[in-house]
Parts: structure tokens; sequence; C-alpha cells
């Protein structure tokens, strides 16, 4: 099959470049308009029960728990001065209803916690229209400009606005990574290749993921929320990948031209040895990025949604529009060469006597296979041990830079202010009669009484009552999102409603444990689908049972230790300064999630790239330890150099001011580099050495599924000659 793709693309090169310049153009100039499109938020359950209360809240009363904390500051006046009142409160005023639906200041609350030590500043706490973070945050950009007050400091923070200022954030932040990024990685690749021709061949790959991955975003866009951070994961993943697939394309077509091979036969050995491993390995990759839509959060499911259109667009260029790049410019993809030309038999002849650093590399480690797999092993297990110590927490100002205004307020609020005066755990009930009623009255207050009363709960009062809704809001002590915080919520819900009622509880907390609860329902499910679906893919392109289920165990070994080290760095603090940020002392929930599928179908993209080669080194060879040899020696290089320019990208956006994008590159990073030069140049060698033919076997029945249904190495091809035995690398 791919050996006739090949000569079809040979044939039909011209018009399908054509086609190819024709959608880059239309992606492009329809692409655009995702960001208009796009949505703000997606973290929560849409279907969880702190939502439903806070549908409930929208539509019977303000909110108690602020969307918005506008801080007004001025160092001459006092709240004490009537001009100071009559400034702020003329200005809450002025707001339009229909967009701030509820706000509460110092002269009409009288408490104390909203005017800070030195009584030269107050906060505004606002509920703004919207029962969802998309519609609020719209709410928000309608009167942030009309916020200010002449001849006060105003700062505009709270969890809409924090929101909106880390999409802007992210958003610049993305801008400068690929500024940074693509001639970075040109820079590499002309060093890889050794030519500017080849060097611009898998960037413009990447380029044209990237558009096309924009354009399909925004036709999902239409249908369902698309989150804004998607684009974060199209722009780096699309770049990424496709350089890794079109770094192996390249590399291999060089090879082909190396043997002697030109025009038909060389595109068609090409797409037939290489093309294969990058759709086995893109079918991999995307699999694991499609559990994350098993979730009920809008992020998680973009994140799916974008990761998969890059991946699937990157294969489909690097097997189209690349070969048919390469097969219009043939010995040309050489052109603009800066490396002094070698003989032709001068590196083959020192590959067949074992002479390659990395064939030598690969024996070394097979003369002590238990060793290199026990020191290996031990480490990977030692660093993956902060990881059972993961404690998790919701996003808030801090992964923001001092700089951001909601991060500013966060400060000011701790620093300047005694307390939080609206932060509760808040009870929304429908009730069976008329809330302001005497008997419903009645009941409210027991109940009200009752929650009070609940240890780790700091009092209780009723905070709303129309018609049917009513509102009974808990106060207590600590962190809003801290494990304490929590269990108080688990056990008022273990409070019994007022008869005929039914309670729903809302505010942060709730929200976060609904969060937590809906991530381990669903994690089992996604953890499964990925394990069954990678384990068939893997034995469709081997043909062997045993080596499925050691990619399968290394791949959550790999993850463990990265999920570990990033407990180290993000959760305890450690080289905080040395990498910019502000230690929170828990983690998003979401982004190992988010992480886990990414790393997971990264780690099989590289166990594809060098199970192919040994694959294809055993079938030419019949000797497993010569194959694992001769096949590391022909793909190690090449593996290498594409995990180093995966992390250019990676590494810009780690660079980022957004605390979650920082850790999100970080741990990219850390994962391809434990991946690639721990697991599959150590490690993997080491245990398929212990393996042996074993690695191979398969029972009859699967060898003869395998026989028929397998995505086979260059099925279809003529056999090789002997000087293919040993590959050689560019």
């Amino acid at each position: 099959m791919f050996e006739g793709l090949g000569r079809f693309i040979h044939r039909g090169r011209k018009p399908l470049l054509i086609f190819t310049l024709l959608f880059a153009v239309l992606s492009g100039v329809y692409g655009v308009g995702v960001f208009g499109d796009m949505k703000p938020g997606g973290f929560e359950d849409p279907k969880s029960e702190s939502r439903h209360a806070a549908a409930l809240a929208e539509k019977a009363f303000p909110q108690r728990a602020p969307d918005a904390v506008v801080v007004y500051r001025n160092d001459d006046l006092t709240v004490d001065d009537p001009a100071f009142q009559k400034a702020v409160t003329s200005k809450v005023n002025s707001l339009p209803r229909s967009v701030v639906t509820g706000s509460a200041h110092f002269w009409m609350t009288k408490m104390p916690e909203q005017v800070s030590r030195d009584r030269h500043a107050t906060y505004v706490a606002m509920n703004l229209h919207g029962s969802d973070d998309n519609i609020k945050e719209e709410s928000y950009k309608a009167i942030k400009d009309k916020l200010d007050l002449p001849g006060f400091k105003t700062l505009r923070g709270g969890p809409v606005p924090t929101g909106h200022q880390a999409g802007e954030e992210i958003g610049e932040d993305l801008g400068a990574a690929e500024g940074f990024s693509f001639p970075v990685l040109f820079l590499f690749l002309v060093i890889v290749f050794g030519g500017l021709a080849a060097a611009s061949l898998p960037l413009l790959v990447g380029g044209l993921s990237i558009l096309g991955s924009m354009a399909v975003l925004r036709v999902i866009a239409q249908f369902t929320d698309v989150s804004v951070f998607a684009m974060s994961l199209v722009t780096v993943l699309g770049l990424a990948v496709a350089i890794d697939y079109g770094l192996l394309i390249v590399s291999r077509y060089r090879e082909e031209l190396e043997r002697g091979r030109t025009g038909a036969d060389a595109l068609s050995r090409t797409v037939a040895t290489a093309g294969r491993t990058v759709v086995v390995s893109g079918i991999t990759v995307a699999v694991a990025l499609f559990g994350m839509t098993f979730f009920p959060f809008a992020f998680l499911k973009s994140m799916a949604y974008g990761g998969v259109a890059a991946v699937v667009l990157s294969v489909f260029f690097s097997i189209i529009a690349l070969p048919a790049a390469l097969a219009v410019m043939g010995p040309k993809v050489n052109a603009l060469s800066l490396r002094r030309k070698k003989s032709a038999a001068q590196a083959p002849a020192a590959q067949a006597q074992g002479e390659g650093a990395w064939y030598k590399l690969a024996h070394g480690l097979m003369r002590r296979p238990v060793a290199v797999t026990v020191v290996t092993l031990g480490v990977l297990v030692a660093l993956a041990a902060p990881f059972l110590r993961i404690d998790f927490g919701a996003n808030d100002a801090r992964q923001l830079p001092n700089t951001a205004e909601g991060r500013q307020v966060h400060n000011m609020l701790e620093k300047d202010f005694d307390g939080d005066g609206v932060k509760s755990i808040d009870s929304l009930l429908t009730l069976a009669g008329d809330a302001k009623s005497k008997e419903q009255g009645a009941a409210l207050q027991a109940y009200a009484d009752k929650l009070g009363k609940v240890p780790g709960a700091k009092g209780a009062q009723i905070t709303g009552a129309e018609g049917t809704t009513a509102r009974v809001s808990v106060k207590f002590d600590g962190v809003a999102v801290s494990s304490p915080a929590r269990d108080l919520v688990n056990d008022l819900r273990e409070v019994t409603p007022p008869p005929g009622a039914k309670a729903y509880f809302g505010g942060e907390t709730a929200v976060f444990d609904d969060t937590l609860d809906a991530l381990a329902e669903t994690l089992p499910m996604m953890l499964l689908y990925i394990a069954v679906a990678t384990y068939i893919l893997l034995f469709l392109a081997f043909g062997s049972v045993l080596l499925p289920l050691k990619a399968i165990a290394m791949n959550l070994l790999s993850l463990s230790a990265t999920f570990g080290i990033l407990v180290w760095i993000f959760q305890d603090g450690h080289l905080a300064d040395l990498i910019g940020f502000d230690p929170t002392g828990s983690i998003e929930p979401n982004m190992p999630i988010m992480l886990f599928a990414l790393i997971f179908g990264l780690s099989m993209d590289y166990e594809v790239f060098l199970v192919s080669r040994i694959r294809e080194q055993y079938d030419l060879l019949g000797e497993p330890t010569a194959a694992v040899a001769t096949g590391l020696q022909s793909i190690g290089k090449l593996i290498a150099s594409a995990a180093l320019l995966m992390c250019v990208p990676l590494a810009a956006m780690a660079t980022s001011g957004v605390l979650t994008m920082t850790l999100f590159g970080v741990g990219m990073v850390i994962a391809i580099l434990l991946d690639v030069f721990v697991v599959r140049i150590l490690l993997v060698p080491a245990v398929m050495k212990l393996m042996g033919r074993a690695s191979w076997w398969a029972p009859g029945p699967l060898q003869r599924l395998y026989s028929k249904y397998g995505i086979k190495e260059g099925e279809g091809l003529d056999a090789p000659d002997s000087s293919e035995r040993v590959p050689v690398p560019s």
C-alpha cells in the first residue's frame, strides 16, 4: 500500500503541490478567524452540582462569591473621606445592571475586611451576568475599560479578570515563542542536515499543519465550545511533531539517494518505510490525545481537538506534500550544502565494520543488560517517588506574573487587607414553597444552624431568598481549594435539607471538589482506552505480543518519573528562582491529564521510530542482537536530533509568564529528554537483549492475523541488497 502511494505521489507531484499551496492559502484565510470563535475557561464540569448551583444563583439573585474584585486606592484620601466614598459609589452605580448583576462595597456591607489597614484602599466585589465562564468573560470585557476612576489607582482582579489576563498573556507569550522557535529550529535543522534546502522542508510541514489546524478548530467551534488554550497546543505540537516526521522522511529519502535509487524508486522506498512509520506513529499519538475527550471539561476536549488536528495534518502533509516536494527536488534536496561531500562508500564501510558510535553504544549496553536495566529502572523509580505526594489545587492569580493586575490584586489583598469578606461555601436550595414564607423561613434557619455546627464551619446564614430558591452561606477559615475545605464541602452535603427541598452546593471549593471527582471518575476509562488502543496499534505495526506490553510499561514508568520531577519542582518550589515562578504548593489537576495524553503519545512516537528500524533490520538479518545494534545505529542520531528539535518550541513556551504554561513547557521538555535519552536509547536495547527472539513472538492465530492485517514495513518492495543491511544515517 505505502509503496503504491509513493509511486502515485511521484506521478502527481506537481498537482499535489498546487493543491498544498491552495490549501495553505484557504486554511490561512479562514483559520485566522478562529480566535474570535474561541471561548475562555472550560475548567468546570457543565453537569456538576456546583454548576447547577451557579445557574440557580444566577437566575434568582447575584452570586455571593464575586466574579471580579476591583481595588481602588487613593494615597491622599481614606475611605472615611466623603470624596472617596462618592467617587467609588458613583462609579459602581454607573455600571450597567445588565452586565454587573450585583456589587458589594464597604459603604454597603460595613465589613472591615473590605478596607486596607492604612484605610487608603478598598475593594468592590462584583457579580457579572452569565451562568458560565464564557458568558461572564464577555460581560467583563464590556465594562473593564469603564472601571477606571480618575485620581485613583484601579486594579482589576478576581476569577474572571484573572482568567482574561491569563489568556492575553498566553497569546503574547505564544507569539514570542513562535518568533523565537522558527529561526532557531531552522538553524538546528541546517546543522542536522548540513544543507539549507533539506532544512526548510520540515518547517514547511509544520507551517501547513498549524494553518490547517486553525481552520479545523474554527469549524469545530461552530458546533461546540473550544477553549482559547487549544491554540497553544496547536502551535507547539503542530510544529514539533511535523518537524519529527519531516526529519524522518527527508533523512530516509536522502539515504535512498545515497544508495543509488532515484525517481519513483527512491520515493516509493521512502514512503514504504519512513512513511509507514509516520502513519503508525501519528495514529498512536492521535489515539492518546483523543482520550482527553472522555472528560467533561471543555478545556481538555479542546486540547484533544487541537492536538488530534495538528497530528493528523502533520501526518498527512508528511506523507503527501513532503514526498511531492522531494519528488520535484530529487537530488537537489542536497542543494546549498554546507558540508564537504564524502565518498559514497566511505561511511557504509565504517558502519558495516561496527564502528558507528550508536552501534558501539548498543553493544555496550547489551553486554550487561541486567545491570543496565536494574540501574535505569532504579533511577526512574527514584525520580517518580515525589509523585506519590502530589497535591492538587485550582488556578488562581498566582499563575500570573507580578506585573499583571490580577496578581497585584491578589498580592494586595493578602498583604494589606485582613481576612476574606466574601469567601464562603454556598448551599443553593430549591424549596417546596415560597422561600419568604414563615414556614420555609423557619426551616431554612434550622438548616443554616445545622450547617454552621458542622466541624470546620465558622457559622452559616441565609444570604438569599427569592421565590422557591434560597441560599445559605457557610463561612470557614483556610484556603478555598485545600483538602480541609473539600472535606468540609462533603460533610455539609451530608446534612439533610429542609423537607421537600433539594440542596446544591456551589462556590470555589465546591467547584474544585466536583472537578476532582469528575477527573477521578473518568481517568480509569481513559487509561484503559489508551492502553488497549495502543496495544492493538503496536501489534499491527510489529506483529509482536510482548513489545507492545514493554512499550506501555516503559511509558508509564517514564511518565511517573516526569510527574515526580514536576512535583519536586513546581509543588515543592525547587528551582523556582532559576525557572522564574512563584510556587503555589499544588498543581492544577487538568495539567497532569493533558501531559499524560501528550507524553504518552509522543513517547510512543519515538518507540515506533526506533522499533520500526529494529524490525526492518531483524527482517534483513534474522538475529535480534544485531538488529538492535544496527537499528539504533541507523536511527539513533535522528531520534536524538528530533527530540532536541522538539524541545525548542517547548522550551520557548516554558518562558511564559503564566505558571500553567511554564509547567507545561518544562514538563514536556523533561519528559521528552527523559524518554529518548534514558528509556529509548539506554533501556530499550538492554530489555530487548534480555527478551531476545521473544521480542517478535506471537502465537499462530495472531501471526496469521498480523500477516493479513498488519501494517508492514516496506510491504511489496523488492529484496534489499547487502548494502542496506546497516543503513547509514544522514
